[in-house]
């Protein structure tokens, strides 16, 4: 309908001898200035040189459709339009009938889109910042995929570099401890229980006899079992990648020091104090950066380069990353290496996830009751459940710092978001177990009151809101929705008997309430949650 009456006013306009001006209408928040506005007769006075009031009231005369049941002129130049709601029903037609593609939409066209997101070093458990970025990633992901992107999730694991040494040093120290050894624990190593646990395990299969196996040995077998733990509560958390890329393949694939030769090559490093420096500070960084340490190793930076070209090379028309917000001054030498290596640095956006505070009984948990250390994602599934969590994580801003309240997501009550929410379709449900009908009328005459169109226009904006939220990059759009879709519905269920002696209008309102039903399927599943029948 908003194309409808743009599509009206630009015509109009024409009459008027304007042209190339944005037309822009919005649903008013008080009923009585109408079903639509549009403020485009202020924006037209200085152009026109006329008061607004006059230009409002010429669009209004030159505007002629069949769609349109009333128009008013409001003080000092809006056009509300009072529109005939017959669309209203014929998308409630529409909704049965396309069922769980309703909202899809080809606004995407194919665009291959990669977003990397969680890609946690193998050297412990998952916590709730990865949690935040899961869902977030994913959701994204499936609203893009729903506007006909072609979307690729990714996972880049980090099983190379000093990290994975430290690691397999602290599995030895701990398994060497469990032997009756000793072995140093590293400096920089990892004290978490999945070390304990892992040497444990060790020691329980095979004694002591591990004792004489070197070092790769235990730093294979914890990036193995630790990778496994990781892919094992993603899963869990709904997650399931497209392509998984290894730290190690990149490094055989490309040939690290050809690439800085490259950057050499363009005059993007220098030699100082013995080290390779790469002079992003001549692009987007503040700073210059090392690429060869001193002692001839790289660091960490060349690999991610290498890795970032990998994806350019693969042909994607945009890449997203998902970091933590620690990771803000890793971005300017990144989008630096791009340009450097000539390929286009917009094509990269990177989005930094804010922190997340978990609270309990109006305080801050900052450890896990178990280990004493942070708390891990799986710990969250099992103590609030994957709904809670996917919503919770979804309905803020991935670039503000959000309070998780543990015992909000676990309330059977109102208050509770998800609940509410999901309470909406299980009550449908419920309804549907009584009387259901799968025959769709050709005309629905019954449905015309107030409290009716509240739910069918709640519905109509579905399509809008998931362009809204792919466009804008924006997964939050799609819970603030469907949370306000439940709150229409609950209040139509409060004012209205569905189930009555009017077998006509009873069917009726059976459509509409399976309507609502699939709007609100269809929206959970864009952020992964799937909503229980029974409550």
């Amino acid at each position: 309908m908003k194309e409808i009456l743009i599509d009206l006013i630009k015509k109009a306009l024409e009459k008027m001898n304007v042209s190339n001006i944005l037309i822009e209408v919005e649903q008013p928040k008080i009923k009585e200035n109408g079903d639509y506005s549009s403020n485009i007769a202020l924006k037209l006075t200085k152009i026109l040189n006329k008061n607004p009031m006059d230009i409002a009231n010429e669009i209004a005369a030159n505007i002629d459709s069949n769609d349109i049941k009333k128009i008013e002129i409001k003080s000092p130049g809006f056009i509300n339009f009072f529109v005939n709601k017959g669309y209203l029903l014929e998308n409630l037609k529409n909704v049965l009938i396309e069922k769980d593609k309703y909202g899809s939409s080809n606004i995407g066209n194919r665009k291959k889109i990669n977003i990397e997101f969680v890609s946690a070093n193998p050297t412990g458990i998952l916590h709730i910042g990865n949690a935040r970025g899961g869902a977030y990633g994913d959701s994204l992901a499936r609203i893009l995929r729903f506007c006909n992107y072609d979307v690729t999730e990714e996972y880049y694991i980090n099983d190379a570099g000093n990290q994975i040494v430290n690691l397999g040093e602290s599995l030895k120290s701990r398994y060497y401890e469990k032997c009756g050894k000793n072995y140093p624990m590293p400096e920089e190593g990892y004290h978490g229980k999945e070390i304990i646990d892992m040497a444990n395990d060790l020691y329980n299969e095979y004694q002591d006899k591990l004792l004489e196996n070197n070092l790769d040995y235990f730093k294979e077998y914890a990036t193995k079992v630790l990778l496994e733990k990781i892919f094992k509560d993603l899963k869990e958390y709904r997650i399931n990648y497209d392509v998984y890329t290894s730290e190690l393949a990149i490094k055989n694939k490309y040939n690290l020091y050809e690439i800085i030769e490259r950057l050499t090559k363009k005059g993007y490093t220098y030699e100082r104090d013995g080290a390779i420096w790469f002079k992003c500070s001549e692009i987007f960084d503040n700073t210059d950066h090392v690429l060869i340490k001193e002692d001839k190793t790289l660091t960490y930076l060349v690999p991610d380069i290498a890795y970032h070209l990998d994806k350019y090379n693969r042909g994607f028309d945009k890449m997203i990353d998902i970091f933590g917000t620690d990771h803000h001054g890793y971005v300017a030498r990144l989008k630096s290496s791009i340009k450097a290596l000539g390929n286009d640095p917009e094509k990269l956006e990177v989005k930094l996830l804010q922190l997340v505070r978990l609270i309990e009984d109006g305080s801050v948990v900052k450890m896990s009751k178990r280990t004493g250390k942070s708390v891990t994602l799986k710990e969250l599934i099992d103590e609030v459940g994957v709904n809670a969590a996917r919503y919770y994580f979804v309905k803020s801003s991935l670039d503000t710092q959000m309070d998780f309240d543990l015992n909000l997501a676990k309330s059977k009550s109102n208050e509770n978001p998800v609940y509410y929410v999901c309470y909406a379709y299980a009550r449908i449900a419920s309804i549907l177990k009584e009387v259901n009908y799968d025959e769709i009328p050709q005309k629905f005459d019954t449905l015309n009151d107030e409290d009716t169109y509240n739910v069918l226009e709640k519905v109509y904006e579905f399509k809008e809101v998931v362009k809204s939220a792919a466009q804008r990059e924006l997964p939050h759009l799609i819970t603030n929705y469907v949370y306000d879709l439940a709150n229409v519905f609950h209040n139509y269920y409060s004012n209205v008997r569905i189930i009555t002696d009017d077998l006509q209008a009873t069917k009726e309102k059976i459509m509409l309430v399976k309507a609502v039903q699939q709007t609100i399927k269809n929206a959970l599943n864009l952020i992964g949650v799937i909503p229980p029948e029974k409550m």
